[in-house]
């Protein structure tokens, strides 16, 4: 899991192309366009800086980025689907650069949005910064869990468990993994060098979820919306570097 120095310069390579895909993407996300669409310019973006989309034919995906709409939390397929005004998508990306791949997910508002969907927005973001904030060597993997957890709390907002942030490298998902709740001090140490995904997936409602029967997209069970952010870090010696900087 500890990543040597050659290996964290491909990893920043690989983050940076995931950072620069989504401020590419992100003129294009306004009503009107369809997640489809969305899917081929980063598909386009991705391939144009020599690496390839990390999630096209994983585990058979059909699809470069994951669009989820609204009420759908993660995995959602790009489609002919077109958003429309109110509307909130996460948009999560990965690129694999010379083995080694990025991972980062980020949710966006499509042209104007309500309070509601603001504030679950803000907070889910603040949560994952709350969540980074603890990394250093010597740390819990749990002590990222309870920052969010709490921050979540706090702000009435749904935190989902069944989905959790996880190691990156060579592969994709790697240990271990990194849950969006915890208790301080439990789970395994952070060490120099490790890298990790942080993404803190909050509801506007119950944290409940289910699967549609593409066997891919996650939904609230209530239907309310849910938001998405997420970036891949190294521990530094004395704190985290993002390696998927937007």
């Amino acid at each position: 899991m500890i990543k040597s120095n050659e290996e964290i310069e491909l990893l920043k390579i690989a983050g940076q192309i995931v950072g620069d895909t989504h401020n590419y993407l992100k003129q294009f996300i306004k009503p009107g366009i369809t997640t489809k669409e969305l899917d081929k310019l980063a598909y386009d973006y991705i391939i144009s800086r020599d690496a390839t989309p990390s999630f096209l034919n994983y585990e058979g995906y059909p699809a470069s980025i994951c669009t989820s709409v609204n009420e759908e939390v993660v995995h959602g397929i790009p489609s002919d689907r077109i958003l429309q005004d109110g509307d909130i998508i996460s948009i999560d990306i990965g690129a694999c650069y010379k083995g080694y791949h990025g991972d980062s997910a980020w949710s966006y508002p499509v042209g104007n949005i309500d309070e509601e969907k603001k504030y679950l927005l803000e907070h889910t973001e603040k949560s994952l910064y709350e969540g980074l904030s603890v990394i250093k060597p010597g740390m819990k993997i749990g002590d990222i869990g309870y920052a969010i957890e709490q921050y979540a709390l706090k702000h009435k907002l749904g935190v989902v468990k069944e989905l959790v942030g996880h190691g990156v490298g060579k592969h994709l998902h790697e240990s271990p993994d990194v849950p969006n709740y915890g208790k301080k001090n439990t789970g395994m140490t952070l060490r120099k060098g490790m890298v990790i995904a942080v993404e803190p997936m909050l509801n506007l409602g119950e944290p409940d979820i289910y699967i549609l029967d593409d066997d891919w997209t996650i939904i609230t069970a209530d239907d309310k919306p849910s938001a998405h952010f997420e970036h891949t870090v190294v521990v530094t010696k004395d704190g985290y570097e993002i390696l998927t900087k937007r």
